[in-house]
């Protein structure tokens, strides 16, 4: 895939951006690919973000349609709550198998989610503006004879769809100016996009070392966390970002290292409690110290695909509440 259809990126935001020159979508917690078809072709080529042909891996999205276009979309599965699941999806994303392709179609079947049209019929749409690339896009699928491709809504109120999507578990919003361009490869604040995020107080029943510490010199990189339950300390993840200095060196001080693991086994733990890559090296602790964390996605989202904390972050330690009250 040459370089000039790699995908545009959106720019981190910090609110809505108000006004009727913006237009807003739901951000999909999924795979970014940029699909190719040619005329008389029946396979679509999928291209990752770093140009790397993931074709063989969606064997259901791949055909497409048998015509010269070009799209950028989003690959997304749903997970047990019926919310889109970048880790459903992760089984899938890397295998090459076209005989164990076909198996995880049909097991975790997947959908593109296309929301850009950047060529057709050999016409580069890139410079056109994003509101005429999206009415062509949309007179393109209105049949919907594609079910495994779909054009996803757009909406006029951002706050509202940021509320909504909050309040479902999905990811967040990108709000797109109407009049952008297609800026390939490039982060454009023209696209902005806001993911959700909330703050959880957890247990932690485990530390690692930061890596590159030996010995008497481990110095602590990261936390083990997991939610008290009636049955048990159930585990959620493990924490390392935000832990620098003085934060590290004061919970090493609060710690007490027991050389026990605390959190429960699979025998009550559905999702087969710690890891053993996470638990491999781990200092085990009294389950007796709350810290508060922070986390991609919503409580909703969460807790819905093996309870697992999303790029976690370390805000500090609740010496005010203890574990019971939790």
């Amino acid at each position: 895939m040459p370089s000039m259809l790699r995908p545009m990126l959106a720019t981190p935001g910090t609110h809505v951006p108000p006004g009727d020159e913006w237009v807003h979508e739901v951000k999909w917690d999924g795979i970014r690919l940029i699909g190719e078809s040619e005329q008389g072709r029946t396979q679509t080529r999928l291209t990752t973000r770093n140009d790397n042909d993931a074709t063989p891996a969606w064997p259901e999205i791949a055909t497409g349609p048998e015509r010269d276009i070009v799209v950028d979309g989003e690959v997304i599965a749903l997970n047990d709550a019926g919310l889109p699941d970048f880790r459903v999806l992760m089984d899938r994303m890397h295998n090459r198998d076209v005989r164990r392709a076909a198996r995880f179609a049909e097991r975790i079947p997947a959908t593109y989610m296309v929301f850009d049209l950047l060529r057709l019929d050999g016409d580069l749409l890139i410079e056109e503006p994003w509101a005429s690339r999206r009415r062509i896009l949309e007179d393109l699928f209105e049949s919907g004879e594609l079910a495994s491709w779909q054009v996803p809504p757009t909406y006029d109120d951002g706050r509202m769809l940021h509320e909504v999507t909050r309040a479902q578990g999905l990811e967040g919003i990108v709000s797109k100016r109407r009049n952008s361009r297609y800026r390939p490869g490039e982060r454009s604040k023209d696209w902005v996009k806001l993911a959700h995020r909330y703050r959880a107080s957890l247990v932690v029943g485990g530390w690692r070392p930061e890596v590159g510490t030996e010995g008497g010199t481990e110095r602590l990189g990261a936390l083990l966390v997991g939610q008290p339950t009636p049955d048990g300390l159930i585990y959620r993840g493990r924490v390392g970002s935000g832990i620098t200095g003085k934060r590290a060196q004061r919970l090493g001080e609060l710690l007490r290292e027991t050389g026990r693991n605390p959190f429960a086994g699979p025998d009550v733990d559905p999702d087969g409690g710690v890891p053993s890559l996470d638990a491999r090296g781990t200092h085990w602790v009294d389950p007796l110290l709350v810290v508060e964390v922070e986390t991609h996605g919503t409580a909703v989202a969460a807790a819905s695909y093996k309870g697992r904390l999303r790029q976690p972050s370390f805000i500090g330690i609740r010496e005010d509440i203890e574990p019971k009250d939790l």
